[in-house]
């Protein structure tokens, strides 16, 4: 099996940015998995129109992020931030697309080596996103026929953004499930989630015809921002995901979402675990 990335350099933003490494990420993820010899193939993504974008957001707020007149979800007017944007959300759409199109009568699952969505509402950015890409992608599936999407947030934090746009816009057929939101801690009662976990998704997603896995790094017991799995809790966790929407024949589209440990290589690590899992499960190792 290769695994379907869409990516493209016009993702990656070089400028640092406050607070987090996540505009930098996409092509230090490729060039790991590259280095690690993950069978992948590279799909360039469709960038997002403006129309796009406005599926998820006030078309005021899009305009003034685009054109560097509102601040972006790190609280500055970077151009070159702007410039990524579109490719960062047409990067998550155009896997979900994939794996939506590739799905019928079995499961099929891409990846978006993105992060920078869940804290993005309908007109306001922050947590170091500024534009949902969740919410995009799920209205361009159900536009798709995808009948009923639904959004896996296993990022360490509550997806505040997109419980907002669901609210704002009133999307019915759009579930989320955050972890942000649970009462999850570490220990036993991390494995207890897990091995509940099964029946979660199964229970959460039911009649959904696409799953929208945002797999954060930043729930890692050591992440300054995080703080409930250890790293094979992780490797559970993604496989566990992988396992179950393979079981139930439900496509899934993954991207990277958030991670804040230093050196960086300790993120990339958990990014190539959720990547070598999902490569196991789809490849015919895993059950």
């Amino acid at each position: 099996m290769n695994l379907s990335v869409f990516y493209s350099e016009k993702q990656h933003v070089s400028d640092p940015q406050p607070g987090s490494p996540s505009p930098g990420k996409p092509d230090k993820v490729m060039a790991s998995w590259r280095e690690r010899g993950f069978p992948i193939k590279i799909h360039p993504p469709q960038a997002a129109t403006v129309e796009d974008l406005c599926l998820a957001h006030d078309a005021d707020y899009v305009r003034g992020v685009l054109d560097c007149s509102r601040a972006n979800g790190f609280g500055t007017r970077s151009a070159a931030v702007a410039a990524s944007l579109p490719w960062t959300v047409g990067s998550m759409a155009s896997a979900a697309l994939h794996a939506l199109q590739s799905g019928t009568g079995k499961s099929a699952v891409a990846v978006s080596p993105t992060s920078g969505f869940h804290h993005a509402g309908y007109a306001f950015g922050g947590g170091f996103c500024t534009f949902n890409g969740l919410i995009v992608a799920a209205r361009k599936a159900l536009q798709a026929g995808a009948g009923r999407v639904g959004i896996l947030d296993l990022d360490q934090h509550y997806g505040n953004g997109t419980a907002d746009i669901l609210a704002k816009l009133e999307l019915e057929n759009v579930v989320q499930w955050t972890l942000g939101h649970s009462a999850v801690s570490r220990g036993a009662a991390a494995v207890r989630w897990l091995e509940n976990l099964p029946e979660l998704i199964s229970g959460e997603f039911e009649g959904c015809g696409l799953l929208l896995y945002h797999a954060g790094a930043d729930c890692h017991i050591d992440d300054p921002l995080g703080g409930r799995f250890t790293s094979e809790q992780m490797r559970q966790r993604d496989r566990v995901v992988f396992q179950t929407c393979k079981a139930l024949g439900l496509p899934v589209a993954w991207n990277l979402a958030g991670g804040y440990q230093e050196p960086i290589r300790k993120v990339l690590a958990l990014h190539d675990q959720t990547a070598e899992e999902c490569l196991r499960v789809y490849g015919g190792e895993g059950k």
